[in-house]
């Protein structure tokens, strides 16, 4: 009888090793894990969670307002206001990605994120941060031409031209990932479940992987190289032209008047070109999670929170089609 319960109770382990070792060899013995966020004390971390929140209720309305607002203007129907609306768009569902499960971890009410889940906003972000540096570039050549070739504008940039620049950043910045996230979809974690963050980044799952991450590392590198770099040589060609241009105009009024169609783009380039190199373009997963975390606030918070005042402060434009929609109520 002795002999038969201990018989038992080594097939019962050896099965229990089986179906973990079945469980690792898929890459799902972790079925969830617990986002950290950031540590402190209650106070702190609620004080924060209310920051993030406000901030985040801010973008999304100062982005929509962009919208609307491009939308009931017949003056602003312009391709250089069509490609803001795409980044404002874009904008509301990037930081909507991230920010309300920030809350939710920083309050203890939501830290933990089923790895479906994980993997899903990590492709999420990363196609809609892709496509950011997309529509970026586009609308750095938008007014490449508008800059350099006035006379031409009209019948370079049109309609159907605009729609497909436009389409092309979307597909181009869902397809990009699409490989990065099947990668690591394939990853296998087998604990611990921690990420340090309040979202699932890259840099976050490596860290947990107990499989080889260099394919997904080289893959990551390669995908950043050819969306980030690419994009930011494109963006920063299209300057070199357009203030090479603006320094050849005679009239002063016509300097002033060129650069404040430019300067605005070029203060959300440089802020999300700045965050966007440092976290991805890299040859591996060597930065700090603590550090990464600072800097991806810039880009999931403070840049969609940014965008519209700086547009609207710095676009004369705009501030008469605000003028005109509030005598307008």
């Amino acid at each position: 009888m002795v002999h038969e319960d201990t018989f038992g109770s080594f097939a019962l382990a050896e099965l229990k090793d089986i179906n973990t070792w079945e469980d690792t060899a898929n890459g799902t013995s972790v079925e969830e894990f617990i986002l950290l966020g950031f540590p402190g004390t209650w106070h702190f971390r609620v004080s924060l969670a209310v920051v993030f929140a406000l901030m985040y209720s801010l973008a999304v309305i100062g982005n929509a307002s962009i919208i609307a607002l491009v939308w009931m203007s017949r003056n602003l129907h312009t391709p250089m206001y069509f490609f803001l609306c795409n980044l404002s768009f874009l904008e509301i569902w990037y930081t909507t990605g991230a920010v309300p499960k920030a809350v939710g971890v920083m309050m203890g009410t939501s830290q933990t994120i089923s790895f479906s889940a994980c993997i899903l906003q990590l492709f999420f972000l990363l196609s809609l941060g892709s496509t950011e540096c997309f529509l970026l570039s586009v609308m750095a050549y938008d007014r490449y031409i508008a800059i350099c070739c006035p006379l031409r504008y009209s019948s370079l940039m049109n309609s159907v031209l605009s729609a497909q620049l436009v389409l092309s950043s979307w597909l181009g910045g869902f397809l990009a990932i699409s490989l990065l996230a099947f990668l690591t979809s394939r990853l296998m974690f087998c604990g611990p479940d921690i990420i340090n963050h309040f979202l699932c980044d890259i840099d976050s799952c490596l860290a947990l992987s107990c499989s080889d991450t260099r394919s997904v590392e080289l893959a990551t590198f390669l995908v950043s190289i050819i969306v980030v770099l690419a994009s930011c040589v494109v963006t920063l060609v299209s300057y070199m032209y357009i203030i090479s241009s603006i320094l050849r105009i005679q009239s002063v009024h016509g300097r002033k008047k060129a650069f404040s169609t430019c300067s605005a783009h070029l203060s959300v380039v440089t802020i999300w070109y700045g965050s966007t190199i440092f976290l991805y373009v890299k040859p591996s997963a060597q930065n700090s999670l603590d550090l990464n975390k600072l800097v991806n606030t810039f880009n999931t918070i403070v840049t969609p929170l940014l965008n519209p005042f700086i547009y609207t402060l710095r676009n004369k434009e705009v501030k008469k089609a605000l003028e005109w929609a509030f005598q307008k109520k």
